[in-house]
């Protein structure tokens, strides 16, 4: 997504399957606005997170035909260095937020993972996981900022595409805002799984314990798709 308000589509650099799919929503109205909301926010001296290049990461790793699984965030990690275009992850050398050390650990109880040496989910998204926030850019240490200005609608148009155009796959939404996106998702197609939010806020109230993680793996294995190494590489950091 470039400055300016009136960029044309052609100028949009997403992964193509998703480009097609969303053609007519990067056209809209709402897009416009959004646009304009975010060149607004520079020209007034906002440092917005992720960089422009990383807004639409999740896309570009996960295809609409690739995808075996969607996680829901809500919005940007709105530290510095932190957030790259992918829910609940981090860039390697970033200290591990405390929502994504209690993923680490229920997957620990669930599935016998080792918690690595960073917080980055690439190898989940590179097995098909799209690690999709519902707002994908956020200010700069104010957290929530963007959201309602449009990123909510082109995000639903997501979990829509892949519910009409796809079958057999798993939705993991924790807490209530990705709970409200789930109300689109057709349950006889597709595999829903609920619980509380992996913060430390609520991850006590049914996140813990919710074995999500060989839940997903045994229904992908059921369609007959390979279930996801949810095991993360150590990565070197000398």
């Amino acid at each position: 997504m470039t400055d300016s308000p009136a960029q044309n589509t052609r100028d949009i650099k997403l992964e193509a399957s998703w480009k097609k799919a969303l053609a007519d929503e990067f056209i809209s109205d709402y897009m416009v606005q959004l646009r304009s909301f975010l060149l607004r926010q520079k020209q007034a001296g906002k440092l917005i997170y992720p960089p422009g290049n990383e807004i639409f990461s999740a896309l570009d790793f996960a295809s609409v035909d690739c995808c075996k699984l969607v996680i829901l965030g809500q919005d940007p990690y709105h530290g510095a260095g932190q957030a790259h275009g992918l829910c609940f992850s981090v860039k390697p050398g970033v200290a591990v937020p405390p929502s994504l050390m209690n993923i680490y650990k229920e997957l620990k109880s669930d599935t016998g993972f080792l918690p690595p040496n960073h917080g980055c989910l690439n190898y989940w998204a590179e097995q098909g996981v799209l690690l999709l926030n519902a707002v994908l850019t956020v200010e700069a240490g104010n957290a929530a900022s963007h959201q309602r200005q449009g990123w909510e609608k082109f995000t639903d148009k997501i979990v829509e595409v892949l519910n009409i155009k796809r079958k057999g796959l798993v939705f993991l939404l924790w807490g209530s805002y990705a709970q409200r996106k789930g109300f689109m998702i057709d349950r006889e197609k597709h595999l829903v799984l609920e619980s509380a939010h992996p913060s430390p806020l609520s991850a006590s109230r049914g996140f813990f314990g919710n074995q999500h993680f060989s839940k997903a793996n045994a229904y992908l294995e059921k369609q007959g798709v390979a279930p996801i190494d949810w095991q993360l590489p150590q990565i070197r950091t000398d």
